[in-house]
């Protein structure tokens, strides 16, 4: 079959599927939102990057930050850096580093995973690592732990390649239909012996570590290495879809939203309103944040420095804040315990920025 009559054939297969559009099932795959900011001393968790997470078991120690670096011309903006800043020379055998992002199973019924009529997925990329050889990217059935794991060669160091990967349907293990995680994409940069010592696995089946990563090349060597990623997309078919432009920030903004929303405040606005409060003791207010979007699941609330943050008393003045915490959170508000001196029972109250301070309350319902 020529490559048009196969992407034809992909066509047909999407619009079967009602996914004619947003076809790329990958959130924030051109790395367009960033609402953390730059990541310090990062052993694991979310990265600069909303929707992607870095993992790892280990030594190793990356900063990573939204960059410029990007393929020229195939009209990126940005991508997802990871700087090493402390490196694992030779790893240990428990020893991995791995890039992932996470999928609700509600948002993969489509590919109808676990049924006769499961659907061939294709992931492709842009890519820029550190060293030349091996490297493995892999889906991760959690629902029903399975996996199957594909190489690809890089060519040539520091430099921006292309990659397309087909995965095969897996007619076994039907994903729940629900807001948890049921699957991830993982790009791996280090495996130990645990995760490299059998065969890969290039076709679906119940997980063995020692199958997930092997031949994988060490990219958290050295302290100069930096691992690029952008234009992530996964569609279903046999063939690569180009990777959709046409979403615009505000959609891909809203949609990372719903797993992690920063609430701030604008650059250059002073004494700037969080949210009306009710004084409920001389020293206590609570306020009630509504999010721009519902959350996936009921979130938690984490808060910068208390001083940072301060409440109108009854003569219109700001009090810093000694303390700041949650009263209660919902998929829709967050209720925020704020503590200042001087506030009068039963007044009205607003929790505000403390001045020239640019404070966030961080919400957190990811995956």
């Amino acid at each position: 079959m020529t490559t048009k009559a196969r992407k034809l054939a992909d066509l047909g297969n999407q619009i079967d599927d009602g996914a004619i559009t947003g076809t790329n099932m990958v959130i924030n795959g051109g790395m367009t939102v960033a609402q953390r900011g730059t990541q310090t001393a990062q052993t694991s968790g979310y990265t600069a990057c909303d929707r992607w997470e870095f993992a790892e078991n280990g030594s190793s120690v990356v900063t990573t930050t939204q960059d410029a670096n990007i393929p020229a011309g195939e009209g990126f903006g940005s991508s997802l850096k990871v700087d090493v800043t402390n490196a694992s020379g030779t790893p240990s055998s428990g020893n991995y580093a791995f890039l992932r992002t996470k999928f609700e199973g509600q948002d993969l019924q489509h590919i109808r995973k676990g049924t006769s009529a499961a659907k061939p997925l294709t992931l492709s990329f842009w890519v820029s690592s550190p060293k030349t050889g091996i490297h493995v990217v892999e889906l991760y059935d959690t629902d029903n732990n399975r996996q199957v794991s594909k190489s690809y060669t890089i060519n040539s160091v520091n430099t921006w390649q292309h990659v397309s990967v087909s995965m095969p349907a897996d007619t076994t293990g039907a994903l729940d239909d629900d807001n948890n995680h049921s699957m991830q994409i993982a790009f791996w940069l280090m495996a130990g012996s645990n995760f490299s010592g059998g065969t890969l696995n290039t076709s679906w089946a119940a997980n063995n570590n020692s199958n997930r990563a092997v031949g994988q090349v060490n990219c958290m060597d050295n302290t100069s290495n930096n691992f690029y990623l952008t234009g992530v997309c996964l569609n279903v078919g046999d063939s690569a879809i180009d990777f959709p432009h046409d979403e615009s920030y505000g959609d891909t903004l809203a949609k990372c939203k719903r797993y992690f929303e920063r609430i701030g405040i604008p650059a250059g606005s002073n004494y700037q309103s969080f949210g009306v409060g009710h004084v409920h003791t001389n020293v206590t207010a609570v306020s009630v944040i509504p999010y721009e979007v519902e959350k996936r699941a009921n979130p938690t609330a984490s808060y910068d420095t208390a001083s940072n943050f301060a409440l109108l008393n009854a003569a219109g003045g700001a009090v810093a804040c000694t303390g700041i915490g949650t009263s209660r959170t919902s998929t829709h508000t967050v209720s925020v315990n704020a503590n200042a001196s001087g506030l009068v029972v039963g007044n009205a109250t607003f929790l505000i920025a403390n001045n020239t301070a640019k404070p966030f309350i961080d919400i957190d319902a990811e995956l």
